[in-house]
């Protein structure tokens, strides 16, 4: 039997910096091929390895706010003085086809996604505690003091956004972490409103079958 089509999940992914959200939304591309990830434009300059139209799209400031000012940006966040915006339009084009679109963006954008974007699933990613959070960033070498506080600051107020989202994944061991990930994922796709449609041509053909 043809499949009906397929409307695409928009899968938005947030967690405090030093979570482990990047290496595991990744794997979650690598695993799935029917997820792409959702370019954002971004006001701040590129980072080593980062290529534009890849990873994301470079605008100066003045042209990001006049795309906000239009309506461009399914989500738009400042973030750490810099800011990051979500095109509607290739978005819509992309669910449309039936293809799944990883968001990994902050929780301001989260909340903005939920309206823009019926039907999105929304994980939360955290770490085991605000302890093993700093001892990460601390690892990673790449934060001054005064940054380091920021940073965490801003990881307890996005905590205490959590209670809205859909899942939450507490971030111990990557490997189970990933799992539950992929779980969510899965999950998602096997809901009603993502095969529109199925149930009337299954119950259609049965019914011809039958006389």
């Amino acid at each position: 039997m043809s499949q009906p089509h397929r409307s695409g999940i928009p899968m938005v992914v947030c967690a405090p910096s030093g979570a482990g959200k990047t290496t595991l939304c990744k794997r979650l591309l690598e695993e799935f091929p029917r997820m792409v990830l959702s370019v954002s434009c971004t006001t701040r300059a590129p980072r080593p390895g980062e290529t534009g139209g890849r990873d994301y799209e470079f605008i100066g400031k003045d042209e990001f706010m006049q795309r906000r000012n239009a309506g461009f940006f399914a989500e738009w966040a400042e973030v750490h003085g810099k800011f990051y915006g979500t095109p509607l339009e290739p978005t819509w084009k992309l669910l449309s086809s039936g293809q799944d679109v990883l968001f990994d963006i902050d929780v301001q954008g989260a909340s903005q996604i939920r309206s823009s974007l019926p039907g999105a699933r929304l994980i939360f990613i955290l770490p085991p505690s605000l302890d093993a959070l700093e001892h990460r960033l601390r690892a990673r070498g790449t934060e001054e003091e005064k940054d380091l506080h920021i940073r965490l600051s801003a990881a307890a107020k996005e905590l205490s956004q959590a209670h809205w989202f859909d899942s939450w994944i507490i971030n111990e061991d990557i490997e189970r972490a990933f799992r539950e990930l992929c779980a969510a994922y899965i999950a998602a796709t096997l809901t009603p409103a993502r095969r529109p449609g199925f149930l009337a041509d299954l119950l259609s053909r049965w019914a011809a079958d039958a006389h």
